[in-house]
Order: C-alpha cells, then sequence, then structure tokens
C-alpha cells in the first residue's frame, strides 16, 4: 500500500487527486496540505471535499507530516513544488510534481535536487497527452521542414501561466526533432505588418475562455495539405489518473528526474 501526501489539496486537481485515491485500494492518503491561512486548513480534507471523514487534517507545513508518507503528489506553484522538492530530497521521500510555470533555471535546480531523490515532473500527466508528445516527434521528423508547424492552446479563464506548459513541451519536443532552437523560433504573437513567416518558425497561441479544462492542437501544415493533433480534456480526472500511476511508479524507482513518459514506458 503507497501512503500518499497531497499538496495543494483545496485546489482543482488537489481536489480530484484525493478523491480517487479515496476509493482506491492500493494507495492511501495519509496527509493533505495547504497554504497558510487557507480555509480548510484545521479541517477533515474529506468533509471538506464532500467525500465522507477520512482521518486526515489538512496542514499548511508539508514538514509536519511528511514522515507519515512515501511519496509527495504536488500540484501548487512552480515556486513552492521547488520548496517542496527540496523537502522531499531531505526527507528522502518521493515526489510527483504537476505544477507549471518553471523557468529554464528553476528546471535546473529541480534536476539538481532530484540527484538525491525519486522524482516525476512533468506539465500534463494525462496519458493521452503523453501518448500524443511521442507521436509529434515522430511526426515532426518525417515531415520536416517542408510543413510549417503551429500550435494553439485554451484554458479556463482563471489559469495563471501562458503558454500551457503542454504546450511548451509540445514546442520543446517537435523543436528537438526538427534541429531548431525553441528560444530563437517560437513565436507568440503576431501583429501588423510582420512580413511572410519563415520557415523556422514554431507558432504557439494562447487562449483563455470560459472553463476549458484544457485543450491543444498542434498543425502541421504544407502546400496542398494540413495535419492536426488535437487533445480536448473533458475532466481533470484524467490527469488526477495519471498523477496516482506516477506515486505508484515513482516510489520504486533510483533516484532520478523522471516525466510521465518514463512512467508509460514510452521512451525508447
Amino acid at each position: 500500500m503507497v501512503k500518499a501526501i497531497v499538496t495543494g489539496a483545496g485546489g482543482r486537481m488537489g481536489g480530484r487527486i484525493i478523491s480517487l485515491i479515496s476509493a482506491a485500494k492500493d494507495i492511501k492518503l495519509v496527509g493533505a496540505v495547504e497554504q497558510k491561512g487557507h480555509a480548510l486548513v484545521g479541517t477533515d480534507v474529506g468533509e471538506a471535499l464532500g467525500l465522507g471523514k477520512m482521518g486526515v487534517k489538512v496542514s499548511d507545513d508539508l514538514g509536519a507530516c511528511i514522515d507519515k508518507g512515501d511519496v509527495v503528489v504536488d500540484f501548487t506553484h512552480h515556486a513552492v513544488s521547488l520548496e517542496h522538492l527540496a523537502l522531499a530530497a531531505k526527507k528522502k521521500r518521493a515526489i510527483v510534481i504537476g505544477s507549471t510555470g518553471f523557468t529554464a533555471e528553476e528546471m535546473k535546480k529541480a534536476a539538481a535536487l532530484a540527484k538525491k531523490v525519486r522524482c516525476v515532473l512533468a506539465p500534463n500527466m494525462s496519458v493521452g497527452v503523453n501518448v500524443m508528445f511521442k507521436v509529434l516527434a515522430d511526426v515532426a521528423k518525417i515531415l520536416g521542414d517542408d510543413y510549417d508547424v503551429e500550435i494553439v492552446e485554451a484554458h479556463h479563464h482563471l489559469k495563471k501561466d501562458a503558454p500551457s506548459g503542454t504546450a511548451m513541451k509540445m514546442a520543446q519536443i517537435i523543436a528537438k526533432s526538427l534541429g531548431r532552437d525553441l528560444d530563437r523560433d517560437a513565436v507568440y504573437t503576431r501583429k501588423g505588418m510582420i512580413g511572410e513567416r519563415t520557415k523556422a518558425e514554431i507558432g504557439i497561441q494562447t487562449l483563455r475562455a470560459g472553463d476549458i479544462i484544457g485543450e491543444h492542437n498542434v498543425m502541421f501544415g504544407a502546400v496542398g495539405e494540413r495535419l492536426e493533433f488535437i487533445h480536448r480534456a473533458h475532466s481533470r480526472d484524467n490527469f488526477a489518473k495519471g498523477a496516482i500511476r506516477a506515486a505508484k511508479w515513482i516510489v520504486t524507482q533510483p533516484n532520478g528526474l523522471y516525466d510521465m513518459q518514463d512512467v508509460l514506458g514510452l521512451k525508447a
């Protein structure tokens, strides 16, 4: 039985993860964490989320409960996630991080910390999205420079970071397959007399509206034809299921920084 602690327990993802864990037989919730001052702190997390009494009170200090668990499942904020990763490394507890918005410097810090701990860090834990990652890598290699690449992502109006971590991951995968430099070739907005599109451009566009859970459309366009690959999330449960799958997988792995491609066995 894997013992899990969920941080960001009062958030959209944290709540769904806790709900699915409560119904599982091979993973158990032993801790729930929220930020200081949050309304859930001190309450029974099951009762607070409408799941019935679970006997787990929400804490505002991961350090006070981390020793109870085998793995931390973290969907908070990239800066907070780094702090939780450092604590997990110190306490030798596995950690799964689904927060997005990490800077390049923060990713370097995460990689350094992961030498001391088992860590899955992924911008999207949906099985479907991660299969799409693999498909995009292969398709980009086959199509090469004859096809223009455009990525359009859409999310709810409360999402703070843009473009989404998933869209950036898709762009990074395609850029690597095509031998391009994303820092140089990514185009995030177009306006005015911008001239012809360059062959090296990888367009990444952002939409924010209503309650869209997540949609990603990747287009490969050439003269005479267009290929589109689309993933639409209809609920957050697919992400939550992926996070739980990652939590059960990571506890048996050696120290290191992993992603969902590792969890799903999709790497060659």
